[in-house]
């Protein structure tokens, strides 16, 4: 009976086990078929046509702002500063109090002078009162002694003391003159106790405090820049230059180029500024150390947001490259200094062909050798796929960039 028993059992395990395996394969068999299915659907991978047109090539150069006009405010006389009449920093005009140097002692110097005016005026007239007596003296001997009613030692006299009354007139007169120049001078020195902005423009920082004793010789006490519209300067090498120089024949085409010449800013922080900027004008020399000229360029700064001292990056449209190909710039590849793309060809085939690549332009790229217009370049996907494997390539949308 016990031997029946493990029969049975024995044959019931077997029949379990068999039963296991058999659903294990069937479990595992539709699996294997769909992984086959998988791996023979082409990768989907977004393509773009190799473009032809006409490309601006970009100039670019370290740029530095500085003021259209930059002028150092100085003391023209001695004294001790008094106030101080602008916001370091701020907007001022032309004409407006920045400092007040101690006005008394020049205001004192001027009324000593003008006194010393009158002083000769009165002077004058009384040079002039003797003089008239001396040539009413003059007139009254002169027929006296013709008729001998007088002698000629009294004319004699009377015409010298009317000449020496007329070099006192004179004297008199040249006093005047004197001390006219001595108020002006006074005059002068007075209305330099106000140091007011020469330019409109923003002001600097004060160099030395209300309190401070200033004269000729102390410096600079504060700077102004006229920053509307605002000076950039760059450099271009020697074989730019003379190249931009060369496209153009005469010196009115020349010229004509120049004004058209329109300038961009970069600006520190990497964005680019809003306005755009005009050529003003190339120095007379090219720097013999380093081989560069140095050019100006003028941008509108209304809101005065650029200062001088500043770093930027000056951009140009100095030339056109004509009918250059052009693919997106996430479509190249660059791998140890080489650049490649993949290239969809026939049968949707991918190659992987060598580039050569020029200047960035946009989300572009400038091919300057390798591919030919119309061929198709994958963009996204290049990392699923390889040389010989067939794609299903779908047009690129650049707004994913975004």
């Amino acid at each position: 009976m016990s031997q029946t028993f493990s029969k049975r059992k024995m044959i019931l395990g077997a029949v379990c086990g068999l039963i296991v395996i058999a659903l294990t394969v069937g479990a595992f068999h539709p699996a294997t078929k769909v992984s086959a299915s998988a791996k023979a659907v082409p990768p989907t991978v977004e393509v773009a046509q190799v473009a032809q047109r006409d490309v601006p090539v970009f100039g670019e150069s370290i740029g530095t702002l500085d003021g259209l006009v930059n002028a150092d405010v100085r003391a023209q006389v001695t004294g001790y500063l008094q106030t101080q009449g602008y916001k370091e920093g701020s907007f001022v005009r032309k004409g407006q109090l920045l400092f007040q140097i101690d006005p008394r002692p020049f205001r004192a110097a001027l009324d000593l002078a003008e006194g010393q005016l009158e002083q000769a005026k009165a002077a004058l007239a009384n040079a002039q009162a003797v003089q008239g007596r001396t040539q009413l003296d003059v007139k009254r001997y002169t027929p006296l002694a013709q008729e001998q009613a007088a002698s000629q030692q009294d004319l004699d006299n009377a015409v010298q003391n009317n000449l020496a009354a007329i070099a006192g007139v004179e004297t008199a007169k040249a006093q005047i003159k004197t001390s006219a120049a001595a108020v002006e001078t006074a005059k002068i020195n007075l209305g330099f106790t106000r140091l007011t902005a020469p330019i409109d423009g923003i002001a600097g920082q004060a160099q030395l405090q209300v309190g401070a004793l200033v004269s000729p010789a102390t410096g600079t006490i504060t700077s102004i820049s006229t920053v509307d519209p605002i000076k950039v300067y760059f450099t271009l090498s020697e074989s730019e230059y003379l190249a931009w120089r060369k496209r153009f024949p005469s010196e009115l085409a020349r010229q004509t180029a120049d004004k058209a010449l329109r300038l961009q800013l970069i600006l520190a922080d990497g964005s680019v500024y809003e306005h755009e900027g005009k050529f003003d004008f190339a120095d007379r020399q090219v720097s013999e150390g380093t081989g560069a000229i140095r050019i100006a360029g003028l941008f509108p700064n209304p809101d005065n947001i650029l200062r001088p001292g500043g770093f930027g990056r000056v951009r140009a449209v100095v030339n056109t490259r004509s009918q250059a190909l052009l693919v997106p710039e996430r479509a190249v590849s660059e791998l140890q200094g080489s650049y490649q793309v993949a290239v969809v060809g026939a049968g949707n085939k991918v190659a992987f062909r060598p580039v050569t690549v020029g200047e960035p332009f946009g989300s572009e790229r400038v091919i300057t050798g390798g591919l030919n217009p119309g061929e198709r370049v994958v963009v996204e996907g290049t990392q699923k796929v390889r040389p010989g494997i067939q794609v299903n390539p779908i047009p690129f949308s650049p707004v994913k960039e975004k």
